[in-house]
Formats: C-alpha cells, sequence, structure tokens
C-alpha cells in the first residue's frame, strides 16, 4: 500500500505541480505567486451567489431593467473581489523566520518577517491552532510572532504555516503554504529535583577578598590607608610601617558540570540533570563549567554562557 502512495505521489508531483511542489521545505526568502495562490468562495460567498441567482430569476421574470442591473452590479463586484483576494496575497514575500529558547513542553517563539513592494490588508498566518493578521504599507516590512509547540529536546523542523486572506468582502478566500527548511533547537527540560552538583575541591585560583572585622594580617603601609590602622607597637620592632589588614579571603563558588560522573543513568536522565545543575547555577550566579562528550565548555557564567551550555545540551544525540 505505502509503495502505491509514493508511485501516486511522484505521479501527481509530475502532472500537477502546482499541488504537490510547495508541500516541501523552502529555502528563504520565499515569494508568493501565481502558481502557488489558491481561492475558493466562501460560506458567505456561496450564500450570496445563491441570493445573486434569485434575484436573477426575479428580474428576468417580471422584465424589471433596473433588477436586472443590480443583479450584474452585485455580480461584477463579487468577481472583481475574487481578483482583489488573490492579489492581496500575490507577490508577499517571507524574507527572515527567527525563533527564541524555550524548553521541551512550552511554546517557542517564532517571528517571521514579511515584505511586500505594495501595500496589502488584512492578511493572516496561520500556524496550528494559532492565527495572526497584518498589514504591510509596501515601504517597509513587518515581523509577526506566532508560537510553536514543542515537545521534545533537538533540532526540530519548521512546521507548514498557511498565509491567507479574505479581503476585501469576505467572499472568497485566497491562501497559500509556507514550510520554511530553517529548524529550531528546543532545550532540554530540567528534571523537577535531584541532589546537587558534586562539590570541587578548594582552590586558591577561586578566592577573592572582602572587607571584615577581624584582624587577617600584617603588611607594609600603603600610601592612602588610614592612620588608624597603623600597627604602631609592631612597627616599632621592623624598619617600615606595618598597617592591619582587615581583608580575609572567601570563596567564590564554581560548579564543575561533567557528564562523567553521572555514570549508570540513562543520556536523557543525564541530560535532564545537567540542565537543572545549569539552571541552579545560573540562578545563583555561580561560575559552571560544562564537560560533555566531544564538547568541554570553560568556566563563565551570563545569559550567553548559560545559553551556549543548554544548546550543547539539546544537540545531544
Amino acid at each position: 500500500m505505502r509503495s502505491v502512495m509514493q508511485r501516486l505521489q511522484r505521479w501527481a508531483e509530475g502532472r500537477l505541480p502546482a499541488l504537490t511542489r510547495y508541500r516541501r521545505p523552502e529555502s528563504l526568502p520565499i515569494e508568493l505567486h501565481r502558481r502557488r495562490i489558491y481561492i475558493v468562495p466562501t460560506g458567505f460567498g456561496l450564500g450570496f451567489s445563491v441570493l445573486l441567482l434569485v434575484m436573477l430569476a426575479g428580474a428576468l421574470n417580471y422584465s424589471n431593467n433596473a433588477a436586472l442591473l443590480l443583479t450584474c452590479l452585485l455580480g461584477a463586484a463579487s468577481a472583481a473581489s475574487m481578483l482583489v483576494a488573490f492579489r492581496n496575497l500575490d507577490g508577499l514575500r517571507l524574507a527572515h523566520v527567527r525563533a527564541g529558547h524555550a524548553v521541551a513542553g512550552d511554546p517557542l517563539m517564532l517571528t517571521l518577517e514579511f515584505d511586500s513592494a505594495r501595500p496589502r490588508q488584512s492578511i493572516r498566518v496561520e500556524l496550528a491552532d494559532g492565527t495572526i493578521a497584518f498589514a504591510l504599507d509596501g515601504r517597509s516590512g513587518t515581523a509577526v510572532q506566532l508560537s510553536l509547540a514543542t515537545e521534545k529536546r533537538g533540532w526540530q523542523a519548521m512546521p507548514r504555516m498557511r498565509v491567507w486572506s479574505s479581503w476585501p468582502l469576505g467572499m472568497f478566500r485566497a491562501w497559500s503554504w509556507l514550510r520554511p527548511e530553517q529548524a529550531v533547537l528546543v532545550w532540554p527540560r530540567a528534571e523537577d529535583a535531584g541532589p546537587p552538583p558534586r562539590a570541587p575541591a578548594g582552590d586558591a585560583r577561586h578566592m577573592r577578598l572582602y572587607r571584615g572585622d577581624e584582624l587577617a594580617a600584617l603588611r607594609d603601609y600603603r600610601v592612602g590607608d588610614p592612620r588608624r590602622h597603623i600597627a604602631w607597637k609592631s612597627s616599632a620592632r621592623h624598619e617600615n610601617l606595618l598597617v592591619k589588614d582587615f581583608e580575609q579571603p572567601q570563596s567564590r563558588p564554581q560548579w564543575q558540570l561533567d557528564w562523567r560522573q553521572l555514570g549508570g543513568m540513562e543520556n536523557e536522565a543525564r541530560i535532564a540533570r545537567l540542565a537543572r545543575w545549569v539552571d541552579e547555577a545560573e540562578a545563583q550566579r555561580c561560575s559552571y563549567s560544562l564537560w560533555l562528550p566531544g564538547d568541554e565548555i570553560t568556566s563563565s557564567n551570563g545569559p550567553l554562557h548559560y545559553a551556549r551550555c543548554m544548546n550543547a545540551l539539546a544537540r545531544l544525540p
């Protein structure tokens, strides 16, 4: 059965390219043209057509020229609205697609940038259950945002999006499909709870000084030191003045997150735990490093470092 469907699809792509060609991913920019825009009457348009037929029959039956003229004018207006609806999409271009960040299971925000050489009204983009309307003034592009549902971490292909319009009278709906070949990277979802990372041994390279209240040591006098900190009795036994130093070392926490520390766990469980550790380290503003198979990220912190670590976890096989 599957082979029959594949042969039927290949035949359709050869015989009816306008119906099947644009179901596949395409590189940006994507421009709409007459071969990929479809148009059908709406429910309102069908009802209006029935009304015109009734008016036409009545005008001919009673030989009412005024009613016949009105029927012809309304019919011409509805036919012209079909052309306007088609031209509202013809030449529209999807220039860029940008994706935000999201963990698996949360919606990911997509930003679509459209541009056009002429003004356009009441265009809608539909993705899954989300729809947003926009217009173009013909001088600059516009950006619209849609949310994309995510299920699991890793690269996720862009789904097909429908662009449609029923402007100006709502009698006809013109639409087309967009499917960029871009993929978005979904971050892994962190585990709910678990043990903290293994604390590294103390290292003097990760110590800093802070101003305390207790005497830490005596040091040589430096210009600018307050006179009340001079140790006069100790200085009497030395050639130079000595100053009481109240600065004491304070450890700066640094987390070493290592894939190899989680032996015996499944890969997805390891990734979820490392993601939780990365979240906790970033929340506590700690410096942290991350070791992964084939990738070693040196110690740092901040939003860019956090995104780099989460991207590395998301790309793991």
